[in-house]
C-alpha cells in the first residue's frame, strides 16, 4: 500500500512524515513555499523527543503522480479547499480510496459524490505548521489519535490495515464501525477554534464556548445526530503533550490560518455546520453564526489572531438573537 497525503500541512505532514519514518511508501502533495522547501530540504519533523529532516517524496498536484493500483489517499487539507481538490484527484487518479482526515463532517459527503470507497478519520493531533517545510508535533510517545472507519458506517480490510500502519507509526489508531459519531463529537470541541483565533489563546472565553456547544447539542438533538464525546475523550486521553525546546505552544488550526495569513479559514465548516443544522431544523444559533461571520471578517480584513475581545463577540451575538 502506498499513502498519498493530499494537503501535507500540519496534520498531513505529521501523518505522512511518521509513516515514512516507519518504512511505509508515502508521497506528500503540497503547494507553494512549503512544497519547494520540502523538495530541497525534506520535511523537517520536530517533536519534544526528536527532530529530523525526512526525505519523503513530494508532488505539487495529483497529476504529477504516477498512480498505482494499491494507492490510498488521505485528504488532510482544510475543508474549504476539499471540493476542488477532490475534482483534481478524480481527474488524475480515477476511483481511488479516499480517507478524510480533517476537522468537521462535510468532506466525507463531498467525497462520496465522486468516489466509491470513502472513509472518515477523526483527528486529535496537536500539530503546528507556521513555517514552510517544518511541522511540529506537540505530543510525545503517542503523537495523536487517528481512529478511522468506512463512511457512513462500517470497517473493511483496507481501513484495518491503514489504522494498523498508523498505530505502528506512533499514533493511537483503530478501526471504528461508526466513525461519524466520533467526528461529530470532535466537532463540538472544534467549535471553540474560532474563539481562540479571534480572541487569543489566553482569552477568558468559557461563557461563549458553552453557548456555541449548547447550540450544537440542540441542533444534534433536533437532527437526530449521534455523537460520543465521552468515547472520544477516553481515546484521546492516550495523548501525552510535551514541550518542544525553544518553541512556545501555539494555537490550533484556525489560529494558525490567521497567523500565516492563509487567506481562508475553516470556520464555515465548523461553526457553519451548526448554523446549517440550525437553519434546517429551526434551532437558533446566534453564537455560532457570529463566530462564522467574524472569522470571515478577520480573513477579509487581514486581522491578526487575538484582534477581537470576547465581550465584542458576545454583544454581536446578542444583536443577532434579538
Amino acid at each position: 500500500m502506498r499513502y498519498i497525503i493530499y494537503g501535507a500541512g500540519g496534520i498531513g505532514g505529521a501523518i505522512g512524515g511518521r509513516l515514512f519514518q516507519n518504512g511505509r511508501d508515502v508521497v506528500l502533495i503540497a503547494r507553494g513555499d512549503h512544497l519547494e522547501r520540502m523538495r530541497v530540504d525534506g520535511l523537517r519533523l520536530i517533536s519534544p523527543s526528536d527532530a529530523e529532516a525526512v526525505p519523503v517524496p513530494v508532488a505539487g498536484h495529483p497529476s504529477e503522480i504516477e498512480w498505482q493500483p494499491d494507492d490510498v489517499v488521505i485528504v488532510t487539507m482544510k475543508t474549504q479547499h476539499t471540493a476542488s481538490a477532490l475534482e483534481d484527484l478524480r481527474a488524475a487518479a480515477g476511483d481511488v480510496p479516499v480517507i478524510c482526515g480533517q476537522n468537521g463532517v462535510a468532506s466525507e459527503r463531498m467525497a462520496a459524490r465522486l468516489f466509491t470507497r470513502v472513509y472518515g478519520m477523526v483527528v486529535v493531533l496537536p500539530a503546528v505548521f507556521l513555517e514552510p517545510g517544518v511541522v511540529m508535533i506537540n505530543a510525545d510517545i503517542v503523537g495523536g489519535m487517528l481512529d478511522a472507519g468506512r463512511y457512513p458506517r462500517g470497517v473493511d480490510p483496507l481501513i484495518t490495515e491503514v489504522t494498523s500502519d498508523i498505530a505502528d507509526s506512533g499514533f493511537a489508531a483503530q478501526p471504528d464501525d461508526n466513525i461519524m459519531r466520533l467526528k461529530y463529537a470532535k466537532l463540538l470541541s472544534n467549535l471553540a477554534n474560532a474563539v481562540q483565533a479571534l480572541c487569543g489563546t489566553d482569552a477568558a472565553a468559557g461563557d461563549i464556548v458553552r453557548e456555541v456547544r449548547s447550540e450544537a447539542f440542540a441542533c444534534y438533538e433536533a437532527a437526530g445526530i449521534e455523537s460520543s464525546p465521552e468515547d472520544l475523550g477516553q481515546r484521546a486521553a492516550k495523548l501525552t503533550l510535551g514541550q518542544i525546546e525553544g518553541q512556545p505552544r501555539q494555537g490550533g488550526s484556525t489560529w494558525q490560518s490567521l497567523a500565516r495569513g492563509a487567506g481562508s479559514i475553516e470556520t464555515d465548516y465548523l461553526n457553519g455546520e451548526i448554523t446549517l443544522l440550525g437553519a434546517l431544523h429551526g434551532v437558533p444559533t446566534p453564537y455560532n453564526r457570529v463566530l462564522q461571520d467574524v472569522a470571515a471578517e478577520a480573513v477579509r480584513e487581514h486581522r491578526e489572531p487575538g484582534s477581537y475581545s470576547v465581550d465584542e463577540l458576545v454583544e454581536r451575538a446578542k444583536k443577532i438573537s434579538t
